[in-house]
């Protein structure tokens, strides 16, 4: 912005050649003459009168800006060794001591510019409220201090240049420490022999070892089978920018004729105070990105984690070790409790109450402690089940959590099954009070998870949380089961696989073989699954009201549906229709539950639906999950879940040309 008029000089002598112009047509016309003589004085009139107004402005506002620093005159505000700017109400530039001109307006007059020129166009008002702010200006680096005056803002540059490119400089060379597992060597190394095993290896390691030499970094291959990789800050920066372009190269690797995908997981810890504890920090993040399916990264810092990847399916362990070894600790941590509670989530579903009543049947069939499962009958999306299961004589094996929590003391064992988040299960208050906690779940891990828990059982590959609670059966007690409740763990698995269609394994067919075997019915649990005809309305008036977006179905309840109990779940079911539609690749359903929006996610496999539900604050599986986003109306849900898909649509499409271009 230029100087105001008033004190232009140019404006001036605008004036006075409009009065020679005046004198010159004076021998032509008169009426012009006067004319021009009029204009030409009252301009000189009003410009000498505002330029007086302005002086005397400007030395009001510098004397203010003096007296505002004690003991400090005119003179010595000159010779600052600092360059010192003195900026009026409206932003402009009355004052400014020979450093400033010499330093920053490299001897240019700028009185009257606008000071935001020289503070990055940041408001005066921001930086008198905060302690000093950082500009850069012609390569130099200044932190800004302002100090308020009557009139306007006294501006102190300091110079710490010096100072903010050694701060830079620690700050990319510190280390990174980063752990890589490999996530399907098992599968390299079975049925296949060690020539092809060391073949597809060895192409693994050569990709890792060429991008830690590309970032500067340091790779080491450890005993273990695990590798290591020690990088600098700068290049870590350098490859979240490119979304860690390392995970498509590895699963671009076809062994074995194409029939096992190669996926690597990766924790890194980073800004700790030591190596060690950016080591400890990788590890922690490596478990957190395998309890999340492998094929990703994890970032881990003191406070928070930063996850990229994790768009292949998780890879199923055919052995059942890790379950006859859980079994076994959890054998002996039984016999230690006097009497343990089997609690799931809140709004509790098939999967959570089956595996329940599944722990509550081996335990209190092998060992004498008391045995309950806890659950909120009012807020269940099994009440069906549930009545129908009391009426065949458990009456006794369900309590309320407030009945619970009077009957805990030092030696009560809680087991949280089909969940492993504090914030999810029937009642936080009763997780918080039970000292000896056990966690059996198949969800993916989540960041804020129990990690207090003496037994944690966890397999994201699993179908459900009825499948692993299944095979631990097995290991504690083959003959605990009757048909009642193998039926309630058949029923768990049957609502989590979708009747086997996503997420099954060889282990979820085994599971479902086992419970066959134990009398399970198929045609009564079935039945379970039984709608009335107002939800059957409901959630057909859903389907067919449903949008597509971006290879997305997207459905909305109206007032009249949020008024059925059955919401929630007439939600998902009504996402599980969708996904019947043609080259549909995921459903959303929003719906409000207790005046929160929230939303009900599902997919085939083809896109990841969890990504999607964490970037508004929910999580899940990759084919289900879903959030909850609080006091928000229905059009704001429908943006933030549309801003959702494309953030993540937008990262796969960049995947996708990184890998076109290599192969090209």
């Amino acid at each position: 912005m230029k100087r105001p008029m008033y004190f232009q000089p140019q404006y001036l002598i605008f004036s006075i050649a409009l009065l020679l112009m005046a004198f010159a047509a004076r021998r032509y016309d008169h009426n012009v003459f006067v004319f021009e003589i009029c204009v030409s004085v009252i301009s000189a009139v009003l410009i000498i009168v505002f330029s007086i107004k302005y002086h005397k402005y400007v030395n009001n506002v510098v004397r203010s800006a003096v007296r505002s620093i004690k003991g400090v005159n005119h003179s010595y505000l000159e010779k600052f060794s600092v360059p010192v700017v003195i900026a009026g109400t409206k932003g402009d530039i009355l004052w400014y001591n020979v450093k400033f001109k010499k330093k920053l307006a490299h001897n240019k007059d700028c009185t009257g510019d606008l000071i935001s020129c020289f503070i990055s166009n940041i408001d005066i008002n921001t930086i008198i409220e905060s302690s000093g702010i950082d500009v850069e200006l012609d390569g130099r680096h200044y932190t800004v201090i302002a100090s308020e005056i009557s009139d306007g803002a006294v501006l102190y540059y300091i110079d710490d240049t010096d100072y903010k490119v050694a701060a830079k400089l620690y700050e990319d060379t510190r280390p990174v420490v980063a752990t890589v597992n490999l996530d399907n060597r098992d599968d390299f190394e079975r049925n296949n022999s060690d020539d092809d095993v060391n073949q597809a290896v060895v192409q693994v390691e050569s990709i890792l070892k060429k991008w830690a030499l590309s970032y500067n970094g340091v790779y080491i291959k450890n005993s273990s089978g695990r590798y290591k990789i020690i990088i600098d800050e700068k290049h870590l920066k350098l490859a979240i920018e490119s979304k860690f372009k390392l995970l498509e190269e590895i699963r671009a690797i076809k062994v074995f004729d194409g029939t096992i995908d190669t996926t690597i997981s990766m924790g890194m810890g980073r800004h700790g105070s030591t190596l060690r504890e950016c080591e400890q920090w990788s590890l922690q993040a490596l478990d957190l990105a395998l309890g999340r399916g492998g094929d990703q990264v994890a970032i881990k810092d003191k406070d928070d984690y930063e996850f990229f990847g994790g768009v292949a399916q998780g890879v199923e362990k055919h052995e059942k070790v890790k379950a006859r070894v859980i079994a076994k600790a959890l054998t002996e941590k039984i016999a230690q409790c006097d009497n343990i509670f089997v609690m799931g989530h809140q709004s509790s579903d098939l999967d959570a109450v089956g595996s329940a009543i599944g722990m509550w049947s081996v335990i209190s069939k092998t060992f004498d402690n008391p045995t309950h499962v806890v659950i909120n009958k009012d807020t269940t999306l099994a009440s069906i089940f549930l009545d129908n299961f009391i009426s065949h004589g458990y009456k006794n094996t369900f309590i309320s959590p407030s009945e619970a929590k009077k009957n805990v003391n030092e030696r009560t064992m809680l087991i949280v099954v089909d969940t492993h988040s504090p914030n999810f299960v029937e009642d936080p208050e009763l997780y918080r009070k039970c000292k000896n906690v056990v966690v059996i779940d198949h969800h993916r891990m989540m960041v804020n998870h129990i990690d207090n828990a003496c037994v944690f059982f966890h397999e994201p590959f699993a179908s459900s949380a009825s499948e692993m609670v299944t095979e631990l059966v097995q290991y504690i007690n083959d003959d605990a089961l009757n048909r009642y409740e193998s039926e309630a763990l058949l029923a768990g698995i049957m609502l989590d696989t979708k009747n086997f269609v996503l997420r099954t394994g060889v282990r979820t067919f085994e599971a479902a073989a086992y419970l066959k075997r134990k009398g399970a019915d198929t045609v009564e649990v079935k039945r379970l699954f039984s709608d009335s005809l107002n939800t059957y309305k409901t959630k057909s008036q859903l389907v067919s009201e449903a949008e597509i977006y971006n290879n997305s179905a997207i459905a909305c309840t109206d007032d009249k549906m949020n008024e059925s109990k059955d919401i929630r779940l007439t939600a998902a079911q009504a996402a599980d229709e969708l996904l019947s539609i043609r080259d549909v690749q995921a459903s959303y359903v929003i719906y409000k539950s207790l005046d929160n929006m929230c939303i009900s996610a599902r997919s085939l496999g083809d896109l990841n639906v969890q990504l999607v539900m964490e970037r508004l604050g929910g999580g899940g599986h990759q084919t289900m999950a879903g959030t909850n986003l609080g006091k928000v109306s229905r059009a704001e849900a429908r943006e933030l879940l549309v801003d959702a898909i494309n953030a993540l649509a937008n990262e796969t499409t960049d995947s996708s040309a990184s890998i076109k271009r290599r192969n090209i």
